[in-house]
């Protein structure tokens, strides 16, 4: 009964809010596997229905739900802790929801995979703090139907901090709206900065708990894309738009906190000079060892093995992670700046429920068996041929899609935590994506085979 009242007080504290605020329309958001978001409109009068019945959707219409055609329907049960204001859209408020199917969570929605993995650590009095760094690029389509970068002044082989491309008003005029739509979310953005290719930026905002920096990410993709449309632009999220250039990745900086607060992955008196506790160590190990498997996840699309292969762009400012090892060191899959890990293999295309997820799964594992990472690493893994690798009993992460998938689907452990049928779901359509991909002839073959023998 108290519980019941509990959610009543909520509601009706969130009814207020909108009244308050003059919110006529809801945005009753999810994402689908990809990681990309749905939402249905809905009048701010029926936030009663979405809390609690949930947005109706049909199921089979959605990418992973894994509910056949003549299955039933999936309903996005509003989380009221999410609502915020959408300040591109007058009027309008968002709110995140749950997948429910048949009155219950579902297990395939990644939201609740990921709330299923927050719990784990919950039961141990624990909770993960990450802080989301995306990184996009700003193009324009040209006549051709192709894309190019939006600003045609910036041009610069080494673009990295470029004061300019910053400067330009189409840019500036985007970053800012971006900014001030996250603070309505209760993301401070600190820090800007043009990245290493044309036209790609990265946005730094406050970290928090896993939950709100993967909802906060969703609403910045969202805010994002609309601003860069209303300026003749596509914010894009697609991993290596150009072979010749650098990607756009999602790095994740990782840490555990008491009830208290306290960080438990600090320790001044680690002996490798990285602040990082034994726990903060297994967890590392366990993230590692699962590494090969969780690339399909934190590398989700054929694009991303573009990204990931070894060797410099243009500028030589790049820093692809393609190397399964650790060290306070950009050439490594696991960075620790001290008290915390950043975890590299993300690119701007991935889910963050399901990274976030599946690093709890990997890292829980390591804690658990008490793995141990391994020697760090503080050399150029660039400058190492593939004799030095071996001997130093490194690998690289899985080189395409077809053979990350192939290891998250041998990967048992994740499965059994995941949930056997999330994994079967993700890697079917990945194999299926996969096959596609591969059957596709591009130009680049017709230009060297048509005439070649």
């Amino acid at each position: 009964m108290a519980r019941d009242e509990g959610k009543q007080a909520a509601l009706a504290q969130a009814q207020q809010w909108l009244k308050d605020n003059q919110i006529d329309y809801l945005l009753a958001q999810f994402v689908d596997i990809h990681g990309a978001a749905k939402t249905k409109v809905v009048p701010a009068r029926h936030l009663d229905m979405i809390t609690h019945t949930g947005a109706g959707f049909s199921g089979y219409a959605i990418w992973g739900t894994g509910i056949a055609r003549n299955g039933g329907d999936y309903y996005a049960r509003a989380d009221l802790a999410t609502l915020a204001p959408v300040p591109w859209l007058k009027g309008y408020a968002r709110v995140v929801g749950d997948g429910h199917v048949h009155g219950q969570p579902h297990p395939l929605c990644s939201r609740v995979l990921l709330k299923t993995q927050l719990a784990r650590l919950s039961e141990r009095g624990w909770t993960l703090n990450t802080g989301l760094e995306p990184e996009f690029i700003l193009l324009k389509r040209t006549a051709d139907g192709d894309y190019r970068p939006a600003d045609e002044l910036d041009v610069l082989d080494k673009a990295s901090y470029d004061y300019k491309g910053l400067s330009r008003s189409a840019n500036r005029q985007f970053l800012e709206q971006v900014t001030e739509a996250m603070a309505a979310v209760g993301a401070d953005v600190y820090q800007i900065d043009h990245e290493d290719a044309p036209g790609q930026y990265e946005i730094n905002y406050v970290y928090s708990d896993a939950l709100s920096s993967a909802d906060r990410y969703i609403y910045f993709k969202m805010a994002a894309s609309f601003a860069a449309e209303q300026l003749g632009m596509l914010c894009s999220f697609m991993p290596k738009p150009f072979a010749d250039r650098a990607g756009s990745g999602l790095h994740f900086h990782v840490s555990i906190a008491d009830a208290a607060g306290t960080n438990l992955f600090e320790d001044k008196a680690d002996a490798n000079g990285y602040e990082l506790s034994q726990l903060g160590y297994h967890f590392l190990a366990g993230i590692l060892h699962h590494a090969p498997a969780l690339t399909a996840l934190c590398a989700p699309t054929v694009n991303s093995y573009k990204r990931l292969v070894v060797g410099n762009s243009l500028s030589g400012a790049t820093w692809a992670p393609a190397y399964i090892a650790y060290g306070d060191n950009r050439t490594v899959l696991a960075r620790c700046p001290g008290g915390r890990i950043e975890w590299r293999l993300a690119d701007a295309g991935a889910n963050p429920y399901l990274v976030t997820a599946a690093l709890i799964a990997a890292g829980l594992d390591g804690i658990d068996r008490q793995l141990q990472p391994g020697r760090k690493v503080d050399d150029d893994l660039y400058e190492y041929d593939a004799q030095q690798l071996a001997q130093a009993g490194i690998a690289y992460v899985p080189q395409n899609l077809g053979e990350a998938v192939d290891a998250l689907a041998r990967n048992t452990v994740l499965a059994e935590v995941l949930g056997q049928d999330f994994v079967d779901e993700f890697v079917r359509l990945k194999r299926m994506e996969w096959v596609e991909y591969s059957r596709h002839v591009s130009d680049w073959e017709r230009k060297r085979y048509a005439d070649f023998f």
